[in-house]
């Protein structure tokens, strides 16, 4: 027979509460720990990083803000001469020093005109030897002549003095006399004549010396001018910086002061941004923005073309938003200004998100999630 067990509907009920109780207290740890968690990074392609081993050694960092780079200073690169140009070394976008040769440039003339310079200032030098042989030799000869005469004349001088001796003692006549004294007054001033002419001469020989050596000078500046001139058909950079445009073709003529290149300082660089935000702390969300993402260039594939990636983050009172622009440009698609538009970048990857407290309240919080999760019904 069936006996009757005493009623424990009771001892269920307080059971299932006693359950539920803890289940509450649970869940609503977990709640608590989970809103007090940081949100968690943004992800992003893994094609957009770079991983490599870390190493021992000095780092580079590179420093990201709003905006585009403008450069302080702009250094256009002026064509000295008239030319051709046979070849361009480098293309836009790349890191050039002050001696880095951008491109080559012709003119046959101009080459024609140095060495012809080279040949009259060697020709002039030759010249200023073989005068200066000269001079020297008929300084000589004049000095040589003059030393001859004072020789003469003191020796007429000595015999007139004896003579006068004679003459005093009656061997010689009055006649006699007279006539050694005259051919020595008349050496005197043969010598004296002599002596003024080696002094003119020895002047002259400064004077000519001086002229040959201005035409000399005159010839090397000419000479060095176009020199100048010849080493500039290979253009150089002239300062450190980044080759930014070149606006000439191979075979192109052009002529003097025509802007062949334009080279900007890598380290004189500032800032200049504009960005319109307008975000509304609602569920239901409109956002507008128009900004300028500065971007490096991570790498250089053969055919020339670079590949990009710029990093923006905007702060909107507690509203974080993430812009991330990657891909691959063509140098001749970037413009003066070193801008690029979006529509140009090939393969491009752009990525837009963020973080904040309007971001949070769109989606359930983590223990509304792990709520539905444990009690879906």
């Amino acid at each position: 027979m069936d006996i009757q067990r005493p009623s424990n509907a009771a001892a269920k009920r307080r059971r299932r509460i006693i359950v539920s109780a803890l289940a509450i207290i649970f869940i609503a740890g977990v709640t608590l720990g989970l809103s007090r968690l940081k949100p968690a990074a943004p992800s992003v392609e893994r094609s957009t990083i770079w991983t490599d081993t870390v190493k021992r050694g000095p780092m580079l960092r590179q420093v990201r803000g709003l905006g585009t780079l403008v450069p302080v200073d702009i250094r256009w690169i002026p064509a000295l001469t008239d030319g051709t140009v046979e070849r361009r070394r480098i293309l836009p976008g790349t890191q050039v020093k002050a001696d880095t040769i951008i491109m080559d440039l012709s003119n046959p003339q101009t080459e024609q005109e140095a060495q012809d310079a080279e040949l009259q200032l060697k020709a002039a030098e030759a010249e200023y030897k073989n005068l200066e042989v000269k001079v020297q030799s008929d300084l000589m000869t004049q000095r040589a002549n003059a030393a001859t005469v004072g020789a003469d004349y003191s020796d007429a001088k000595t015999k007139a003095e004896i003579d006068e001796q004679l003459q005093k003692l009656g061997v010689i006549s009055g006649q006699a006399l007279k006539s050694s004294k005259g051919k020595a007054d008349e050496l005197s001033t043969r010598n004296q004549i002599e002596q003024e002419r080696v002094a003119i001469n020895t002047k002259s020989v400064t004077s000519q010396l001086a002229v040959q050596q201005a035409k000399i000078d005159e010839l090397k500046a000419l000479y060095q001018l176009k020199m100048k001139q010849l080493d500039s058909l290979h253009v150089r950079a002239g300062i450190d910086g980044v080759l930014t445009e070149v606006p000439v073709v191979e075979g192109q003529r052009v002529t003097a002061g025509s802007n062949l290149a334009k080279v900007v300082p890598g380290a004189l660089l500032n800032t200049d941004s504009t960005s319109q935000f307008d975000g509304k702390g609602t569920i239901q969300r409109q956002e507008s923005l128009t900004t300028n993402v500065a971007a490096v260039v991570t790498q250089m594939l053969p055919n020339g073309n670079l590949v990009v990636e710029g990093k923006q983050e905007i702060r909107v009172n507690f509203e974080i938003r993430e812009l991330i622009v990657a891909g691959i440009v063509r140098p001749e698609d970037i413009q003066s200004d070193n801008t690029i538009d979006s529509s140009k970048i090939a393969q491009a990857r752009i990525a837009y998100g963020g973080r904040g407290q309007i971001t949070d309240f769109q989606q359930p919080r983590y223990g509304q999630q792990v709520t539905d999760i444990l009690l879906p019904f």
